[in-house]
């Protein structure tokens, strides 16, 4: 979802049976061509003796009305970060408005290369992020890229040693697999910052934004009912941010990079971090641009995923099935990124190994559960989680690194 400027700035009505058919062979066509070349890739963790499995999809969406309108998601993939080969960093980034594929181009080459080079980066990885979500942020500011109403989201996760960052600016998603009993759930590492969550949505309306549908400035509703349901039954016409006496921005996000005018009535771009302790129970991960979730849930998703033992059988699967869902609803279909990620050989436990940062080099202490910590932004104190994490029983606040709260959910992940 993005800003009513961008990729968003048409409600398409429901397409014809027969348009659909003709997408879907277009489709068709389509899937044979991003096929073409992909490989699964591997990277070793050697601190805790596994490896990663790992595929990449992207995949313009289809735009009958800007069919020259080109794909503006972009991803990056760099392994053994700071020459170390227990790092490793995936990230997906959506761009939007007029200049979103600059921005998001921008951004997944400036954010990886400010993490690579933080010094602070395997003491404090929540630090790290922050430092390098503002420092980008800046520097696209100062760019010659026109930010003022194109950005981009992103959803990116670090992975050192056993433990496993996410940080999020946006409404991109990662979900973690995690094996209970005899089934494979999704647990959702991301939530998204929308004004559909009440906490942001109060967030920008205190920083002098307007939270209003199209409709509703439109005047065809009435703006004081200000409940818009949930993402899943009102996605058609979501909440937005507006100036007080203007027809702009129209963001259907409250996060981002870039959007310097959006900036102005709340839009940051301060990550939120989920930190995973990685066991045997964590098959998979997946980190996905919001074209992925807009029509199939996180649990559909890792369906689709343990299916299939070839992660590029998956996520042609995930892009195939999307897109028919995006031509079932509307004319046209976002642009979608997939990267999977396949956890192998991990022997670990609940009481297994965690990886513990010291002069650059991991080393290995005990710990006896596996935990998810989401850490908010320090200037807001954030107390909840999107609900599959929130499902997780025994939630307690305590005190970070950088002196900022931090809600930590014990986990029935082992």
């Amino acid at each position: 979802m993005g800003c009513v400027h961008g990729k968003c700035c048409c409600r398409y009505p429901r397409s014809s049976d027969g348009d659909n058919r003709e997408d879907l062979g277009r489709y068709a066509q389509v899937q044979t061509h991003i096929l073409a070349g992909r490989s699964v890739e591997s990277a070793q963790v050697p601190s805790h003796n596994f490896r990663l499995e790992y595929s990449v999809l992207t995949q313009r969406g289809f735009y009958p009305e800007s069919p020259e309108k080109e794909n503006q998601d972009s991803y990056c993939i760099r392994t053994q970060l700071q020459g170390n080969p227990n790092v490793h960093f995936f990230g997906v980034f959506d761009g939007h408005g007029q200049f979103g594929t600059e921005c998001s181009v921008f951004v997944r080459d400036r954010l990886v290369e400010i993490l690579s080079n933080d010094s602070t980066l395997l003491d404090d990885p929540v630090k790290a992020y922050n430092s390098a979500f503002s420092i980008t942020n800046e520097e696209l500011h100062d760019s010659d890229i026109d930010d003022s109403m194109s950005g981009t989201t992103a959803i990116t996760a670090l992975l050192v040693g056993d433990m496993l960052y996410v940080a999020n600016v946006g409404d991109s998603r990662a979900v973690m697999a995690v094996k209970e009993g005899n089934r494979v759930v999704a647990k959702d590492l991301s939530s998204d910052q929308t004004p559909f969550r009440k906490d942001e949505c109060e967030r920008v309306k205190s920083c002098g934004a307007r939270v209003l549908s199209v409709d509703q400035v439109e005047g065809l509703k009435d703006p004081d009912i200000q409940s818009w349901g949930d993402e899943e039954t009102e996605g058609g016409d979501p909440p937005r941010l507006w100036v007080q006496n203007g027809m702009y921005p129209g963001t259907a996000f409250t996060r981002s990079v870039g959007d310097s005018t959006a900036e102005s009535i709340g839009v940051v771009a301060v990550p939120e971090v989920t930190t995973v302790h990685l066991t045997a129970h964590h098959p998979f991960f997946v980190v996905a641009s919001d074209g992925v979730f807009e029509f199939l849930s996180s649990q559909t998703v890792v369906d689709m995923v343990n299916r299939s033992a070839d992660p590029r059988d998956a996520s042609s699967a995930i892009a195939g099935e999307s897109y028919k869902l995006w031509l079932d609803h509307e004319n046209r279909t976002d642009d979608i990124t997939i990267i999977i990620v396949h956890i192998k050989a991990l022997s670990n436990s609940g009481g297994g190994a965690t990886a513990k940062r010291n002069g650059g080099r991991t080393t290995n202490t005990k710990k006896e559960t596996s935990e998810i910590y989401f850490t908010p932004s320090a200037s807001e104190g954030y107390r909840s989680v999107r609900s599959e994490l929130s499902e997780v029983s025994c939630c307690q606040t305590v005190s970070s690194s950088d002196q900022s709260s931090r809600v930590v959910v014990s986990s029935s992940l082992d």
